[in-house]
Parts: structure tokens; sequence; C-alpha cells
């Protein structure tokens, strides 16, 4: 995709220190443009942070992040910075709507028991048909109408289920049949929820945005969905929930301090549990790539590029 724009330096550094040193004049990554970022690197030289951000040469203009989550990379140090960041909406949303659907799915059938039960040898013990329920007529609420919640529901209407979503505005390009609870609502279609299933961005004011007030005002047996970012719920609250059986169950993808996780959600036997599985699929891993990469081809070629993240937008435009 670069060849003849521009010349790529491949990011090897084993460690932080490694890469720090190599930003400096003289340093391997020395008079680097743009870059291209992805989660993976983490495990070297970990996230984005403003330490890495005030590190970067002042010719750095622009950080293609692989991911439509990219809570990794510290925006404000950007844009205090005059660096622009892209991510990869759209690139991600079956993929990750298909994690939720399982997962909900999962939740409401007693599968992940199930699974486990017959690859130890116990068939149908502990499993009960009254724990378990059809999706069919069944109500799904959206925290977060984005791409990712839309597919979702577009998925979910085949049972059919009814769809509802709470969003800070009403997005207006939705199918006539989800129906909007602003935030004045919010209450009302936490109360009439089977389902809720996050689609949250992860920022300092949605830390913890599912709280315990929202997971009490859930119906009791409710389940609990998230395919989000592990600290837009509060984990704390929701084991409480389950402990004491006003949760039905949950189907996690993400948690809060990843890799690890939080031992006592392994023993609910109507948890569903994936180790962060959204986009792992080579479709959508292909999809992300190059919908990142060609932002900064973009930008390198024409001075400009897509998917802008929104706080960053201002930045962008003044920048044309």
């Amino acid at each position: 995709m670069f060849q003849g724009i521009a010349d790529v330096v491949v990011m090897d550094s084993p460690d932080r220190a490694h890469f720090l040193a190599n930003l400096k004049p003289g340093g391997k990554y020395e008079g680097i443009v743009g870059t291209y970022r992805h989660n993976a690197s983490a495990e070297h030289i970990g996230i984005f942070d403003r330490e890495i951000i005030e590190a970067l040469s002042t010719s750095v203009k622009w950080i293609a992040h692989n991911g439509a989550g990219y809570d990794q990379i510290d925006v404000q140090a950007c844009k205090e910075k005059g660096i622009i960041v892209s991510n990869t909406p759209g690139a991600v949303d079956d993929a990750t709507a298909t994690t939720a659907l399982y997962l909900m799915i999962s939740a409401h059938r007693q599968y992940a028991k199930a699974e486990r039960n017959i690859r130890s040898g116990q068939w149908k013990s502990g499993l009960y048909s009254g724990n378990a329920h059809d999706l069919t007529g069944r109500t799904l609420a959206i925290l977060g109408l984005g791409g990712i919640g839309l597919r979702l529901a577009e998925l979910a209407r085949a049972f059919p289920m009814r769809i509802v979503y709470h969003n800070r505005n009403k997005v207006e390009t939705a199918p006539e049949w989800a129906e909007y609870f602003p935030a004045e609502r919010l209450d009302e279609m936490l109360a009439i929820a089977d389902v809720l299933s996050v689609h949250v961005p992860l920022r300092k004011d949605t830390e913890n945005f599912v709280d315990e007030k929202m997971i009490r005002k859930l119906k009791k047996g409710a389940i609990i969905v998230n395919t989000a970012r592990g600290k837009v719920i509060d984990e704390s609250a929701m084991i409480r929930a389950l402990e004491d059986g006003h949760l039905g169950a949950i189907g996690l993808d993400v948690y809060p301090d990843e890799p690890e996780v939080n031992p006592k959600l392994l023993d609910f036997p109507n948890a569903t549990l994936l180790p962060h599985m959204g986009t792992e699929t080579c479709d959508s891993q292909k999809k992300m790539e190059v919908r990142a990469l060609s932002n900064l081809k973009d930008y390198l070629q024409k001075g400009s590029g897509n998917d802008v993240v929104p706080e960053l937008k201002t930045l962008a435009r003044a920048s044309l």
C-alpha cells in the first residue's frame, strides 16, 4: 500500500525503553511522520500514554489506530501536541455484534455450563429448563446504538426480539422498530429489559457507567452482555447482583484488568466468559488493518485522512 509513497519502518522494539530511546535524534524511529498502531504492540512497549506521546518527534502528525476503541491512546496528549488519531469504526461491527449475539444466546440457554458439563462427563447435571429461556419475544436493551449496537439489533430482530436503545442522542438512521429511550426515560428502559447489551466507548466519563443503581433498576433475572470495555461496568456491583440473584446471567468478552480475570466470575455457572474475542476473525482483522492503513495513506497523499476520533475532529479541520 505504501510502495512509492513512503518508507516503512518496522517497529521491532522489544520493550518500552528501547522504543523511547529510538525515538530520539539518531534513533531508528527519528523523523517518522505517521504511525500505525495495533493493540498487540502494548505487549512490548505498553499503551500510548502521555510519556510515549510526548516522546514522539514533532514530525509525527498522524496515529492510525487499528481498532474501534482507542482508550489505549492518550488522546488529550495527542491534541496538545497536534497529532491526529484515527480508528476503525465499521470494520469491527459484524464480528463484535455476532460475539454479543453468542453471549446473549448462551446466557439465556445455559450453554457455557452445558459445554463444561459434557467435557467433564456430567451430561445435564445442574442444568434445569426452568433456568433457560428462548429469545423470541424478549426485550433487548442496547446501551449505545453505534455501528456494533445497530448490527446486534438487526441480528436479534430476526428471532424476533423487541429492540429498545439508549443513546446520548436519537439515531436518526435507526430503523423504526428500534425504540429510543432518552436520558429521562432510561429507568423505564432498564425496567423492561430482559437483556442489557453494553456498547459504550471507554472514556473517563464512562468508567463504571453501568453502576450499582443502573444494575438494580434492571428487572430481576435480567442478563448483562458486555463486548465494549470492562471498565464501563462496575464489576463489583455486577458480581453482587449475580450473588444475590438479581441478575439471571452474564455474558462477558471484556474485563477491567485484561488479561487478568476476577476469579469470582469463574465460579458462576450462569456466566459465559470469552477472552476478548470480539474482533478475532481473519476477515475482520483484515478489514481493520486495511482501514487503519488507508487512513494513514490518505494523510500522506492528501494531507488528511478519515475516521478521526471525535475528540480530535476540530483539530483535524483546523490543520487542513
